[in-house]
């Protein structure tokens, strides 16, 4: 009765809340999506637009589409579709923009993986979801860009970012926030899963050697084999380089991601071996469990927290706590998973202006700060986790 409860209030917070609030505020009847609200339910019309923010709306209605039928789902996802390509696909160098200002024009434009790796994502979902050829030919171009231009044949691994020509450039970073390093957890976590989904529709025999590259630089590098948590920022030969720093969100997240890719590679060796990894990441992300159900955001690395309660944090928390009682036969990830729902239902969404606030700051108000929509915040965490955990319960 738990699971049918829970999959019941998942779906009618999906249908309800979370794609309604993109469909109905955030569609810009001039053309694809506005780039932001503010946190107070603000629209800014004139904001620039991020790659990073179309390719999750695209995954997410694909998505919400290929799992219900609803034809007006996969409108909203041809929406997103037809403007990554049209504005955001570079037709001179290849790859996509960072972003484009609120008219479609290139704004910035240099190639950060990241963004390359989520247009793959969304597009790979629109074909799953219609059997769209142009998607899986737009997806497999930027899966070659990737490998040409990031991949790195000495060392292994995937680079943060390159000018628009593919030239080196000095500014690597993905956020103010993250440290300007050649190699990151949380790229290759992304293009991991992009090449996965890319996988499902194009089983090309590069893309699978290189998905399962991916995963075996997991296993033997980012994972921290004393701790259990991902190692965030290494150098170009795999040197960490933010030793004592834990990203609980990003944890939770890899745990079942790495193996989703496992299952769809379908080498049973190494799923015992990922399944085996993923129940320590999870166990170690949750040590930044409260007591109220929430996952805390980061460990520093003079051992301090932050205590704030991300969005997608929260989300992924979910997901994480429900594979490690489905697919690790750990019953008694039930009841958390179902707490952490407890505290996104009850502080988290926002039943009055729709979707979800960014976080709850650790004095427990809400923040309003940050955007209710935007360059980062978008329905692909919180919509994912509605779809991934109602799919399977079933």
């Amino acid at each position: 009765m738990e699971e049918k409860r829970l999959r019941a209030e998942l779906l009618a917070e999906l249908h309800d809340n979370i794609l309604p609030f993109w469909q109905e505020r955030m569609t810009d009847p001039r053309g694809g999506f506005f780039g932001r609200m503010t946190g107070c339910g603000e629209l800014v019309p004139d904001a620039e637009r991020s790659a990073i923010l179309y390719g999750r709306i695209l995954w997410t209605f694909s998505a919400a589409g290929r799992t219900t039928g609803r034809d007006e789902y996969l409108r909203t996802a041809a929406r997103a579709r037809d403007y990554l390509l049209e504005h955001f696909v570079d037709r001179e160098h290849g790859g996509v923009f960072w972003s484009v200002d609120a008219e479609g024009r290139p704004l910035d434009t240099k190639k950060q993986f990241y963004a390359l790796a989520f247009a793959i994502y969304g597009l790979s979902e629109y074909a799953r979801a219609t059997g769209d050829r142009l998607a899986v030919e737009e997806a497999a171009a930027l899966f070659r860009a990737i490998e040409a231009h990031s991949y790195d044949p000495a060392n292994n691994g995937y680079e943060e970012a390159a000018a628009r020509d593919w030239q080196p450039i000095a500014d690597m970073r993905l956020s103010d926030k993250d440290a300007n390093e050649r190699k990151t957890m949380n790229t290759h976590l992304h293009i991991l899963e992009a090449y996965t989904n890319l996988l499902r529709v194009w089983p090309d025999a590069v893309l699978r050697r290189q998905t399962r590259n991916l995963l075996e630089i997991f296993l033997d590098r980012i994972v921290d084999a004393q701790t259990g948590h991902l190692g965030l920022f290494f150098d170009e030969q795999w040197e960490p380089r933010s030793n004592g720093v834990y990203s609980f969100g990003h944890d939770i997240e890899a745990s079942w991601l790495m193996l989703e890719t496992a299952f769809v590679l379908g080498d049973d060796a190494l799923t015992e071996r990922t399944r085996a990894c993923c129940a320590r990441i999870a166990d170690a992300a949750l040590e930044g469990l409260a007591e109220d159900g929430s996952l805390l955001y980061e460990r520093h690395a003079d051992g301090t927290l932050d205590r704030e309660r991300h969005w997608w944090v929260q989300a992924e928390c979910v997901v994480g706590l429900f594979y490690l009682y489905r697919f690790h036969d750990r019953r008694e990830a039930l009841a958390p998973a179902l707490g952490t729902w407890r505290y996104i239902r009850e502080r988290l969404v926002d039943r009055s202006g729709g979707e979800w606030w960014w976080s709850i700051l650790p004095d427990g108000s809400v923040n309003r700060r940050d955007d209710k929509a935007g360059f980062w915040k978008c329905p692909y965490h919180n919509g994912r986790m509605c779809m991934e955990v109602a799919g399977l319960i079933g």
